[in-house]
């Protein structure tokens, strides 16, 4: 029998009051719609710019949390935002449903079904809808519509409570003027948004936003791939510097001879070239905040020099005698280790630790768990809308592979993993209005070893006599990666899976040391 809706109301209230965290307080919420309105599916969105982001849902697949839903591309769901009180679609309505395909207890096209949809508003704004669908065509037919009215009304509380309760989280940290578009920004828009659900990235969000609100320098740290330039935005975002630039520099794709211009700039016939004098990066980034990326592939001769400016805020363009006074926060990138590369000499032990004022560490995405479903329904959602393909799902089978891979590559090799499979199964089937994506169309597998260590003779006692271990090292490194190119016939990207590391991180290895592939296919190193 459904819940009496004085009873409901009495218990959503009771949540409402209730210290429990906005996960706990939407799924109550759905559950407690579930005991009044029989139904398979339901599913709370939050609405900002023309989109829907879902927050909480019960009964469709996993993925459903990590999309997005554009309401010019969703026909149903701009119809509920365009409503002002409960939607109820009829049961033969041809307008597609965009939960087709994700339904747990159903495969396939919905077939005829009950679908109700409930805007929720907030001093006259729209601020989220609430579906509910139901595989019995008549399931909604006789609600009253006050018991619907109430659950209207009890959904834009909670929904609007969290909003509530998350500006008072941040306004510690920042103005309260600033904080209600910060906080529409965390829960509801996309573009620049970190997601993921594992305690290791609600640890990462809650270090963000900590140290966003001050000026400390931060070191973001991780493999290739985990996101590092995605928490440099948001945390410029949630700071007080969020009106000011963000400047963005990838130190490890200039040449020596240009790095210090690019950060510091120069005056005209500073050099040659100079025709003309050119702001550097810190003049940029004035007032706002600079990212240095790849920070740890700076050349010594400059890490002294961005050092005075972390010390003193004073930059000298090239061919300037007199300083400039800058006013900028420092976020820089690796993903190096750069403890090591202090022991090593190849970074200065002083900007090291002026870096480390505040370390963040992004976890690889085989760490994150179920995260990577998550992240699958965001890629798929926004894949399905390059491909102009009208719903793109997860068959069981791919998401075990997912979440059983060890991805190298992390969330960018997630990434292209869902774009591939997507271009394959859109070829197979290019008239199917749901396409699905199998294990088999992912192509992901565990990763087959190079060779065997006795198949390299790998003792450096044997081969590599009177040598440092530095220097052995990097011998028994330029045989694994010639060795690896070798079965790979020259293929950077094939001998990178061969060797378990991204593609960028071997050839960036490769060319520190002096390893080469010939037109020929030859591999050469000094």
């Amino acid at each position: 029998m459904p819940l009496n809706s004085h009873h409901l109301l009495v218990e959503v209230a009771l949540d409402l009051a209730n210290s429990l965290n906005t996960g706990d307080r939407f799924d109550r919420l759905l559950g407690s719609i579930r005991k009044a309105i029989a139904c398979d599916a339901v599913v709370l969105l939050g609405f900002r710019d023309d989109m829907l982001t879902p927050l909480a849902m019960q009964g469709l697949s996993s993925d459903v949390l990590g999309r997005r839903f554009l309401l010019k591309e969703h026909p149903r769901l701009q119809r509920i935002c365009d409503s002002s009180k409960p939607l109820l679609f009829a049961n033969d309505c041809d307008l597609p449903d965009p939960y087709d395909g994700l339904l747990v207890s159903q495969l396939g096209n919905l077939p005829i079904h009950s679908c109700m949809g409930l805007p929720l508003y907030s001093d006259d704004q729209l601020i989220g809808v609430v579906t509910l669908d139901s595989l019995n065509a008549h399931a909604f037919d006789d609600i009253e519509l006050k018991t619907l009215e109430l659950i209207t009304a009890l959904s834009a509380a909670t929904l609007k409570t969290a909003l509530e309760f998350k500006k008072l989280e941040l306004s510690a940290h920042h103005a309260q003027e600033v904080v209600k578009e910060l906080t529409q920004e965390a829960l509801l828009k996309d573009g620049g948004e970190i997601i993921g659900q594992s305690p290791v990235m609600q640890a990462l969000k809650n270090n963000i936003e900590l140290v966003s609100g001050s000026n400390f320098t931060v070191l973001i740290t991780g493999e290739t791939g985990v996101g590092k330039e995605l928490v440099a935005r948001k945390i410029h975002q949630l700071s007080d510097r969020k009106t000011a630039p963000l400047v963005y520099l990838n130190c490890a794709s200039l040449p020596e001879s240009l790095v210090e211009s690019e950060l510091f700039g120069h005056t005209k016939g500073a050099f040659t070239g100079a025709d003309k004098a050119r702001a550097g990066k810190f003049q940029l980034a004035n007032g706002g905040t600079l990212f240095l990326d790849e920070v740890g592939e700076l050349p010594l001769s400059t890490q002294s020099k961005l050092l005075r400016v972390l010390q003193s805020g004073e930059i000298q363009p090239v061919g300037q005698d007199k300083v400039e006074h800058v006013d900028v926060r420092i976020i820089a990138a690796t993903n190096r280790n750069l403890e090591k590369e202090v022991e090593n000499e190849q970074f200065r032990s002083d900007l090291y630790h002026r870096l480390m004022v505040y370390p963040i560490h992004l976890p690889s995405l085989k760490d994150r768990g179920d995260d990577v479903l998550l992240l699958a329904g965001y890629f798929l959602e926004r894949i399905s809308r390059q491909l102009n393909i009208r719903q793109l799902r997860l068959t069981s089978e791919a998401n075990t592979s997912l979440l059983n891979y060890s991805w190298p590559g992390n969330v960018r090799e997630l990434e292209h993993v869902i774009s591939r499979a997507a271009l394959r199964a859109k070829a197979a089937s290019p008239h199917q209005a749901i396409v699905s994506l199998t294990s088999e169309l992912l192509e992901i597998t565990a990763d087959k070893p190079v060779s065997s260590l006795a198949e390299l003779d790998t003792n450096p006692t044997n081969n590599l006599p009177n040598m440092s271990l530095k220097a052995a090292t990097e011998a028994f490194q330029k045989r694994v990666i010639a060795h690896a190119l070798q079965q790979a016939e020259g293929n950077w990207a094939h001998a990178a899976k061969q060797l378990q590391m991204d593609r960028s991180n071997l050839i960036r290895m490769a060319k520190r040391l002096n390893i080469t592939v010939q037109k020929n296919t030859q591999i050469t190193f000094n």
